[in-house]
């Protein structure tokens, strides 16, 4: 596929290794009602090495400073035995009409005990993507702007190039 320069421009998109203020605003463990509906995704590893994905509101998520965000997990989890064998995963979500997917380092937390896994995680990478034919509405959930006839049109040259890319690979 190539790609044009008009879609090249279309995306916007940032890198970070701290949060963005907003986003530790979200994280901050305050006003937990006003913040229901948000919802993040966690990935992690299993140990036969599949992908495993947890969804997380923001009563599981804390960020106790700019770099930092802390999990709290039900001890028997996928996502908790992961974590504990592995200590790698990515956090992904919708925030501000932006997709974020966030790499983090995690470790247990030490001394939480009680009745959660809870682990901390340091930001590695995050990043933030937008465009702007589409506004991030929440989840993975979007209204076209705009162009949208020209972007289904882009989409369906995509998938036929994709059933043709699929359709060539070894084994099919």
């Amino acid at each position: 596929m190539t790609a044009s320069p008009d879609r090249e421009r279309a995306l916007e998109q940032d890198v970070f290794d701290e949060w963005p203020p907003a986003l530790r605003a979200a994280f901050d463990g305050t006003s937990l009602e006003t913040k229901i509906g948000f919802t993040a995704s966690l990935i992690t590893r299993d140990a036969n090495g599949h992908l495993r994905t947890s969804l997380l509101g923001v009563g599981e998520l804390y960020a106790p400073d700019s770099r930092t965000l802390c999990l709290a997990l039900w001890p028997h989890s996928r996502a908790a035995r992961a974590l504990a064998a592995g200590g790698r995963a990515a956090l992904t979500f919708v925030f501000d009409d932006a997709f974020y997917q966030v790499q983090l380092d995690i470790e247990p937390l030490p001394g939480a005990g009680g009745d959660l896994a809870c682990f901390t995680g340091s930001i590695d990478t995050g990043e933030a993507q937008r465009v702007r034919y589409a506004r991030l509405t929440g989840g993975i959930t979007f209204d076209l702007e705009g162009a949208g006839e020209a972007v289904l049109d882009r989409w369906r040259q995509q998938i036929e190039h994709l059933k043709k890319t699929a359709g060539a690979s070894p084994g099919r």
